[in-house]
């Protein structure tokens, strides 16, 4: 089996198990669907959370665009904050609700960054309800800030399957969210 044909199947399971887990049906199709965090090392319960992206020029993102001069896309980083602040909202009640990013304003991002950096993802949750959630989001690369999201609004999305959630931040996150204090 070829590299990608193995990754047109680890695409489809990633999609399927994420449909399973919001909608408890399974999906027949795929959409491709991409991580765009290495690592989440700390959460913290309703107020924050941090992980980390290592922007590799084999990224896939990369393949067959920026052929003379590669750049990181400025919504790639966006992606890497929502995930991130998404899985905290979700971590922050219980695996009982699935966050959609519904609205995003005041969004900065650096033009100029190339392939071969280690950046830092933070997000923060500015208030939360039972409807949706405000947070905000930025990126470091060092100590300086080269993305960020001051206003990110979650739709709350009820219907879930939370044991899946809680299977899904498991495998995502490496972070066991059943063993952690809350």
């Amino acid at each position: 089996m070829t590299d990608e044909a193995i990754y047109i199947i680890n695409v489809r399971l990633l999609r399927s198990r994420w449909s399973l887990a919001v909608t408890g049906k399974p999906i027949v199709r795929a959409i491709m669907r991409f991580l765009y965090y290495d690592t989440v090392s700390n959460i913290d319960k309703g107020t924050s959370i941090t992980g980390t992206k290592t922007f590799a020029l084999s990224e896939e993102f990369f393949r067959h665009h920026f052929k003379k001069s590669a750049f990181v896309p400025g919504v790639i980083y966006m992606e890497a904050m929502a995930q991130l602040l998404g899985w905290l909202i979700i971590y922050s009640h219980d695996f009982k609700l699935s966050a959609i990013m519904s609205l995003v304003e005041d969004v900065t991002v650096s033009p100029k960054l190339r392939p071969g950096f280690t950046a830092e993802i933070h997000g923060e949750i500015l208030s939360t309800s039972r409807r949706d959630s405000l947070g905000k989001a930025w990126i470091t690369v060092g100590n300086e800030v080269v993305a960020s999201m001051n206003r990110i609004i979650y739709s709350h999305v009820h219907k879930v399957n939370s044991r899946d959630l809680l299977n899904l931040f498991y495998y995502y996150s490496g972070i066991r969210a059943d063993t952690m204090t809350r």
